[in-house]
């Protein structure tokens, strides 16, 4: 019922898509437009990549491998900007722009309002780049030194043991992160739609706002999803075959700091240039508006938007959850052809870009099912299938940890497989269930593409109020709704951060 869940409303958008006449399928699929959305999409893509790869390699390496002041701090560097939805990071730098910005209040400088390509491309760095540092950290982490210092032993100074060893070993780490990151900015809607720089995310939601030709929107929507696939594809095949493990058991040798020398000055001015861009600025930008703007007529919108954002996250991160639980239970207990499929379908909601799947369901739900359109309940059951992979992970993490055999001693005593399983199994998964509840549910309190297109109508959350705000440059109004989701944002962070803290 679950991968049947999400296959639905994606089989629906390709029936959709070929609801039409072969010229007609001419016309829509061989439009310029269409090159030049791909060319866009790809070109910031790329830009956000490169920018994130010249930020977060060297930022991991300082942490992990160079004797360095701070390193707690610049591990916190890495993450903090995770707790920064794209949309709110827009807003920032939007309200720092303009003769009324942020700069021109403070220093009387009229600096330009950044947008376009330029604005989403520092926008979205900023964003993604800690999904490529955590994962190339890890890999840094893992790397066995005796092999670098093989290395040297063989007369290759610190730079090239670095590009002939290292950087050849962070591969799987690279390719990883980058999925990630690009998988994020093909799929984003908020940042691009502020910026107003037309990707097929954009495109897909001027068509669904303003002309809403329902089978050019669905074959925006199946290109958006060709693209995802395609990095997906591209990124396993990369990885095929390869080994970057060692052949022989061996030592691992104790980590040891490399000396910054000549290169101390340019690594602290890196970091704290990086602090001022991704963390200060923004948050001033919001601390600035904050103070322009009026609380206490503002606090009655602030309370129903925050009270409508936890209507919909709520019952979906409960829901999520128990849909995680047998799709994680059949995946590690009872392995078959059939197991680890269903299990790769959940996978296939979160890699859809959400603005994609919310439209299929849109059309789903409007030709199937009418009385779901708009509704509370279509909104909750779509966080819950968009974002049910992130449900997954933590609690099969925890079904590994509870021995099997603890059943299968209940059984013995009498008890029936269902009743063992929730006498002896269920209470040792409660601290990867919550973790995966609170994990969707700050998810979902996020969401900002999904929740545009399927929440009913006068139902405005968090994300939908910072969004309207700033598209109509009401930087003030949108202060309140901005700090309360980059409140609710820096719990995970935190809860993430305080497990790096104690690593390092």
């Amino acid at each position: 019922m679950i991968a049947i869940g999400v296959l639905l409303p994606l089989v629906y958008l390709l029936i959709r898509a070929f609801n039409a006449s072969p010229d007609m399928l001419s016309n829509v699929i061989f439009r310029m437009r269409n090159l030049r959305l791909l060319g866009n999409t790809l070109l910031l893509a790329g830009g956000v990549l490169a920018l994130d790869i010249l930020i977060a390699l060297p930022l991991a390496y300082l942490s992990v491998r160079c004797r360095i002041r701070a390193r707690r701090l610049i591990t916190l560097l890495g993450v903090l900007p995770l707790a920064m939805p794209g949309y709110i990071m827009a807003y920032a730098l939007l309200g720092l722009g303009g003769y009324n910005g942020t700069f021109h209040a403070w220093f009387g400088w009229n600096f330009p309002r950044i947008s376009g390509f330029e604005g989403s491309l520092i926008v979205l760095t900023i964003c993604t780049f800690p999904y490529l540092y955590l994962n190339i950290r890890t890999a840094l982490m893992g790397l066995d030194q005796s092999i670098e210092e093989a290395s040297r032993s063989l007369g290759h100074d610190a730079r090239a043991t670095f590009f002939r060893v290292i950087l050849p070993q962070l591969k799987p780490a690279l390719l990883a992160g980058g999925l990630l990151v690009c998988l994020h900015v093909i799929g984003d809607f908020g940042t691009v739609s502020l910026m107003r720089f037309e990707t097929f995310s954009y495109a897909l939601y001027l068509q669904y706002l303003s002309a809403y030709d329902r089978i050019y929107a669905a074959w925006l929507a199946l290109m958006l999803l060709a693209l995802t696939t395609g990095a997906l594809v591209l990124e396993y095949r990369l990885l095929k075959q390869a080994i970057f493990h060692r052949l022989g058991r061996g030592s691992a040798r104790t980590n040891t700091f490399l000396e910054l020398g000549p290169w101390a000055v340019p690594a602290y001015l890196f970091v704290i240039v990086l602090f001022l861009v991704a963390v200060l600025l923004p948050v001033s930008s919001i601390g600035f508006w904050l103070n322009e703007a009026s609380l206490a007529a503002m606090a009655g919108n602030l309370f129903d938007a925050f009270l409508n954002s936890v209507k919909a996250s709520a019952p979906a991160a409960l829901l999520t959850t128990l849909m995680a639980l047998p799709l994680a239970y059949i995946g590690v207990r009872y392995r078959t052809k059939l197991s680890n499929p269903l299990e790769r379908v959940a996978y296939l909601g979160y890699a859809t870009p959400p603005l994609a799947f919310a439209l299929a369901l849109v059309f789903f739900s409007l030709y199937v099912s009418s009385w779901l359109y708009q509704s509370l309940l279509l909104l909750v059951i779509a966080y819950s299938l968009h974002f049910l992979a992130e449900a997954i992970g933590p609690v099969r993490s925890a079904l590994y940890q509870a021995p099997p055999q603890l059943e299968e001693a209940a059984q013995s005593m009498g008890y029936s497989s269902f009743k063992s399983f929730f006498k002896v199994t269920l209470p040792l998964l409660r601290g990867g269930m919550i973790a995966a509840t609170s994990l969707v549910f700050l998810s979902a309190m996020k969401e900002l593409s999904i929740t545009f297109l399927l929440s009913p109508i006068g139902f405005d959350t968090l994300a939908l109020r910072v969004w309207s705000y700033t598209g109509e440059a009401m930087f003030a109004e949108a202060a309140p709704f901005a700090l309360a989701i980059l409140l609710f944002s820096s719990l995970f962070v935190g809860f993430l951060f305080s497990k790096e803290w104690k690593k390092t």
